[in-house]
């Protein structure tokens, strides 16, 4: 709707268009005829009362339009006195003082004027201004400082800044920032004073304010410092040289006197302000980046196999974190998976997408799906969070028995790989496009991770700067992890700084690094596997429990865990033979921690545990199997079947 036709009969409009004239300094227009104008007259008020179409007739008695006073009578001391301001006249090389505000005597107490400022005027030179005034008596340009602090002075009859611990005077503030400007001017020489000649720098004869050097004026009254009112006056309000009128009657033309208006503008307010302002964003960004490490794992899960450690960095200095995250989830039977994400955006909502996105990791990691699985549930679950927040992952898991890498990608950058050699290469299977995005299949890859080699994965954060493609910022990391040796967490602080990544960096960083170690020698013994093919029928279980029996014995465990595994090895084998397929295959391994039993077979349906009744032959074996070990869980295999195991946490020491 179009009120610009309506806008006078709005309530109290006429009221306000008087008011903006009245401030203006001039009367509103009257409203134009019915006929002629685009806006009636308000109700009740009649633009033509007689209906004849001309104005109305102005009465012969209304009072003239006042007029505009003038400024000529007011005098810059009279002004500059006013100035909520502080405000310092100074001339010559000396920078004497000519005149001083109110304001400022209140600040910093009354000056004898006539005086050197570097001796009277010490403030100044705390503020650093006095060179400033010789670049301006030089060069003749202004100059400014912003925001400098000034401690308040002391009684308005003592000189120099207040003294420690004493009370400010009377509508005196403590403390106070000013931004002070100073400004060249020209003054005229006071009447009665001897034409201006210049100093010599060498022997310091002359003057340049009309005084002998000889402490006497013209007509031998003597020069204390002091400079009379009227010279004060003239000084500050005539900014050109003016002829006087010497004893003998004739008017010389005298130079002007050079010097520096020190104007001092009081920004106390806008300067706390802005410090309340950068404390609340201060603040701001703590809340967030601690919101960011707490939806982060508080601590890496480490597995038996792998060394893993892990570095966030959040970006810039405003509260803006992003939604960079990583997690390590140890999937049982030695297989651990390792995830790293990117949330496109900044700020709490990628945040809180981030912590939704990395529990929905956590809860299909558990159910040991291959990881192109995982992400393709993901994918969906992103769209639902947020249609319009994208996020990129990368979801990996390494089988220490396969000595690989498997990984599915969404849109994010490589996994670098570097084998014992230090040869580094890259994950190079296709990605999918990012989670959010639906309607793709993502794929899985492998990459080759044996003992000694190393994988690192991060987010763009890292690599991506404004000025160069991303890719050269991968082949860079490429270098440099080439050359990184030591822990996990050496390795992650080394990348960080040799990639150049700071307190100001303008992304979020995340790295996860993890390696394959080598054992040798002691830590060898404390890791090793044994495997038997099961072929045949039912005869197999006799030959599964031999050797369950044979191998725990060489491995030297207690006689209570020699019977539980050969118990559990037994069942395993049992299920398998009753529900499976071939070919199976039943396989032990034993690390620093806990004793792996796990059999494999060629059919894909995943056992359950369930309650057996009394009258049932079957069903109970797995429920023994989740009794007696300390975990247990099965999942389906890359080339088909399933694999069915379980866990014992082996005694310390």
């Amino acid at each position: 709707m179009n009120f610009t036709r309506w806008s006078a009969r709005l309530p109290r409009t006429q009221r306000r268009i008087a008011a903006r004239a009245d401030r203006g300094g001039r009367r509103p227009k009257p409203a134009a005829a019915a006929g002629g104008g685009s806006v009636p007259a308000a109700r009740g008020e009649s633009a033509d009362p007689s209906g004849s179409g001309e104005p109305p007739a102005v009465p012969s008695d209304a009072a003239p339009p006042a007029a505009v006073p003038s400024l000529d009578g007011l005098s810059a001391h009279d002004l500059l006195g006013q100035v909520p301001a502080l405000v310092a006249v100074v001339y010559g090389p000396e920078h004497r003082i000519a005149y001083l505000n109110d304001t400022y005597v209140e600040l910093f107490g009354s000056r004898t004027p006539g005086t050197p400022a570097g001796q009277a005027l010490p403030e100044l030179r705390e503020l650093g201004l006095l060179p400033l005034m010789d670049q301006v008596l030089r060069s003749g340009k202004p100059r400014t400082v912003k925001s400098r602090q000034v401690p308040a002075g002391g009684p308005a009859t003592t000189p120099g800044p207040r003294r420690e611990g004493a009370a400010p005077g009377p509508g005196r503030s403590r403390h106070g920032y000013y931004t002070f400007t100073c400004s060249p001017i020209e003054m005229a020489a006071p009447r009665g004073v001897a034409p201006a000649r210049p100093v010599d720098e060498r022997t310091g004869e002359g003057a340049v304010d009309g005084t002998p050097v000889d402490g006497t004026q013209v007509d031998g009254t003597p020069v204390d410092g002091s400079v009379r009112e009227d010279v004060v006056r003239k000084a500050v309000a005539v900014p050109e040289a003016v002829a006087t009128e010497t004893a003998s009657g004739t008017d010389t033309v005298t130079e002007p006197i050079r010097g520096v208006l020190v104007f001092g503008a009081d920004v106390t307010d806008q300067v706390e302000s802005a410090e309340r302002l950068r404390a609340s964003e201060r603040l701001q960004r703590e809340a967030a980046v601690t919101l960011q490490r707490s939806l982060l794992p508080q601590g890496l899960e480490q597995p038996d196999d792998l060394r893993v450690a892990a570095t966030y960095q959040p970006g810039g200095t405003d509260a803006a974190v992003g939604g960079d995250w990583y997690d390590v989830i140890t999937l049982g039977a030695g297989r651990t998976a390792l995830v790293i994400g990117d949330v496109m955006g900044r700020g709490v909502r990628a945040a809180a997408v981030m912590g939704q996105l990395r529990t929905a990791v956590r809860a299909y990691a558990r159910l040991d799906l291959p990881p192109h699985e995982v992400l393709q549930l993901l994918d969906g679950l992103a769209a639902e969070i947020d249609p319009h927040q994208i996020a990129t992952c990368v979801y990996a898991v390494h089988d220490p028995n396969e000595n690989r890498l498997v990984y599915a990608s969404a849109g994010h950058l490589p996994i670098l790989v570097r084998d014992p050699d230090g040869t580094v290469r890259r994950a190079s299977e296709p990605t999918g496009p990012p989670l959010g995005t639906g309607g793709w299949l993502h794929t899985t890859g492998s990459v080759p991770l044996g003992p000694g080699a190393s994988a690192v994965l991060y987010t763009d954060g890292l690599v991506e700067r404004r000025d160069k493609d991303i890719y050269d910022g991968v082949a860079a990391l490429e270098r440099v992890f080439a050359g990184a040796t030591g822990s996990p967490q050496v390795m992650c602080d080394r990348l960080i700084r040799a990639l150049g990544i700071t307190a100001e960096h303008d992304d979020d960083v995340a790295v996860l690094v993890l390696q394959h170690p080598a054992r040798t020698g002691h830590d060898a013994e404390l890791f090793h596997n044994a495997a038997l093919e099961l072929l045949g029928g039912v005869e197999a279980a006799p030959r599964a429990r031999a050797f369950a029996s044979g191998v725990l014995a060489s491995w030297r465990f207690p006689m209570e865990l020699r019977d539980l595994g050969v118990l559990a090895a037994s069942e395993l084998v049992a299920n398998s033979l009753q529900h499976g397929t071939p070919p199976m295959r039943l396989r032990l391994r034993r690390t620093d921690r806990r004793l792996i039993i796990e059999v494999t077979d060629g059919d894909e349906h995943l056992p359950r545990r369930r309650r057996a009744e009394p009258v049932d032959e079957a069903g109970r074996g797995i429920s023994i199997v989740a009794t007696i070990a300390s975990a247990w869980g099965s999942r389906r295999t890359p080339g088909g079947g399933k694999a069915v195991w379980c866990e014992f946490a082996l005694p310390v020491g």
